[in-house]
């Protein structure tokens, strides 16, 4: 079921996320620049975990699937995205706020916060610390939405902690490749793993 896959996310989510959030040059000026979009999130994430149980889990995986797909391919071949901080200021907690309700909903976080981060003009050490921000909030409001509706056990919690060590290698692994490619570089491979994950979510929706 969509709640158990999510509830098995969370430790390993949270570890990575948050070394990636701790491990960054600019926390401070991050955490301001975006506390809003993260309020957001959080309330989002809580008032959509009731959808988790209800949603058809093919239909939100096809959507966000195309969603990311079309995002990706954009950004590779388009020009790159940036907003004003007019329009920074009043659009970033409606962002957070739509994050917040897919990620309560489907228990994906990265629509449609990971193509927002890339607008804000972020270095990339910058961006992979958003994310991290963005990413260890979903996470922990994933969690106790999850809690309100009963889909957090103390099983979840044993599986989602086998889960640790694979994601705490694949996190290391990818720290070492970004250390190692220009920023140009970077965001390809970014956009193409996000490519990935649509294409992933498209055949996890038809194979559902």
């Amino acid at each position: 079921p969509p709640q158990a896959a999510a509830a098995l996310l969370v430790l390993p989510s949270l570890l990575t996320n948050l070394w990636q959030l701790l491990a960054g040059p600019a926390l401070a000026q991050i955490v301001r620049r975006l506390w809003l979009m993260m309020t957001g999130i959080i309330m989002g994430t809580l008032a959509g975990s009731s959808l988790l149980i209800s949603l058809n889990p093919r239909c939100s995986a096809l959507a966000l699937g195309t969603v990311l797909i079309a995002y990706a391919g954009y950004a590779l071949c388009g020009p790159a995205l940036q907003v004003s901080a007019r329009v920074e200021k009043w659009l970033s907690p409606l962002m957070g706020g739509l994050t917040g309700v897919i990620t309560g909903a489907t228990g994906v976080f990265v629509i449609p916060a990971v193509p927002w981060l890339q607008t804000l003009g972020f270095r990339r050490d910058e961006l992979v610390q958003a994310l991290g921000l963005s990413f260890t909030l979903s996470t922990l409001a994933m969690a106790a939405g999850l809690s309100l509706h009963d889909g957090w056990h103390a099983d979840s919690l044993l599986l989602s902690g086998l889960a640790l060590l694979p994601a705490l290698l694949g996190m290391w692994l990818g720290q070492w490749i970004r250390s190692r490619l220009s920023p140009r570089r970077f965001r390809q491979g970014f956009l193409l793993f996000l490519l990935a994950l649509g294409m992933e979510l498209i055949a996890r929706g038809w194979l559902t």
